[in-house]
C-alpha cells in the first residue's frame, strides 16, 4: 500500500511539516481502537479516514475527521466522498439528510445505539482528533426527548458527516454513510474532491 507506517503520535506533527515544506502530499498510516487510519494533507486540508468495522443492513460506514490549516475557507461536503470497488464501481457517501431521513423512518433502536458505541469508541480513544464543529457540538444539540423516529434521526444527525463550510483553524468529523447493502469496504479505495483538490486513500 502507499505510504508509511508511523506511530499515533507522530501523524499530525508529520503532516504539519509536510505541509510547512510544501511536500508532495503523503498518505500517511497509523492504529488507533483496531482502526487503521490514514492521513494526508493537501492545500492546506488534513483529512484523515478509517473504515469503521460496523455496518447496517444498508450502509457501511467510514470515519473521518477534516482539519483546515489553510487561510481560505472550504466548503465540504458528506457527498464529496465515494468509494471506488476494484471493479469500477463507484458508490458516493449518502447526504446527512438522506441518512437522517432513513433512521427517522425506520428509528432502529438496536441498530442505532451500536452505531452510536462505535462510533465514540473510534472517536474518544483517538487522541488526535479534538474538532471543534463535530460530534461533541451536534451531539449536545441533539433531541433528548420526543417520539422515537424523532429520537433517532436526532442520534443519527449526531453521528453522520455534516456538511457546511470550514473555516481556516477550524475543525470537523463525523462518519460517513456508504449505501452498499450490507457490502463491506474491502478492496478498493476512498476518493474525497474539495474544490480542486482531491484525496485518495487505498481500502485495507
Amino acid at each position: 500500500m502507499p505510504g508509511r507506517s508511523i506511530g499515533l503520535s507522530g501523524w499530525a506533527a508529520a503532516a504539519l511539516v509536510a505541509a510547512a515544506l510544501q511536500l508532495p502530499a503523503q498518505v500517511i498510516q497509523f492504529r488507533s481502537n483496531g482502526m487503521d487510519y490514514q492521513v494526508m494533507t493537501k492545500g492546506g486540508l488534513t483529512l484523515m479516514c478509517a473504515p469503521m468495522p460496523v455496518k447496517t443492513s444498508r450502509y457501511a460506514l467510514v470515519h473521518v475527521a477534516v482539519s483546515n490549516g489553510s487561510e481560505v475557507t472550504w466548503q465540504v461536503n458528506a457527498t464529496d466522498f465515494a468509494f471506488e470497488f476494484d471493479r469500477g464501481v463507484l458508490v458516493r457517501a449518502a447526504s446527512e439528510e438522506s441518512v437522517i431521513g432513513d433512521f427517522f423512518r425506520e428509528a432502529g433502536r438496536s441498530e442505532l445505539s451500536k452505531l452510536q458505541s462505535a462510533y465514540e469508541k473510534a472517536l474518544y480513544n483517538n487522541q488526535y482528533i479534538r474538532p471543534n464543529n463535530g460530534y461533541e457540538k451536534r451531539r449536545q444539540s441533539a433531541l433528548a426527548i420526543g417520539p422515537r423516529g424523532l429520537k433517532a434521526a436526532s442520534a443519527a444527525a449526531a453521528i453522520t458527516f455534516v456538511s457546511g463550510k470550514l473555516s481556516p483553524g477550524d475543525s470537523t468529523d463525523g462518519a460517513l454513510f456508504f449505501p452498499t447493502s450490507g457490502r463491506q469496504l474491502n478492496t478498493g479505495r476512498i476518493v474525497a474532491t474539495f474544490g480542486d483538490v482531491t484525496f485518495e486513500f487505498l481500502s485495507q
